[in-house]
């Protein structure tokens, strides 16, 4: 199933590059000079965490 990024919570798993990745928190920020919110995620797996940012309406693949 896709969630777009601002939709995402604590404690959902998203699929990137093949590994499965938790979200351990989310910002939101305000509409910037491009005219898109953008939002910054920091995901956790087994190897190490990773901050990402992406537009607000960026589909992420999530797992039940």
């Amino acid at each position: 199933m896709k969630k777009k990024a601002s939709e995402l919570k604590k404690g959902d798993k998203v699929k990137i590059l093949d590994k499965i990745w938790i979200v351990d928190s989310i910002e939101l920020s305000n509409i910037g000079k491009q005219g898109v919110k953008k939002c910054r995620l920091e995901l956790s797996s087994e190897t190490g965490k990773m901050p990402i940012i992406r537009p607000a309406d960026y589909p992420f693949e999530t797992i039940n």
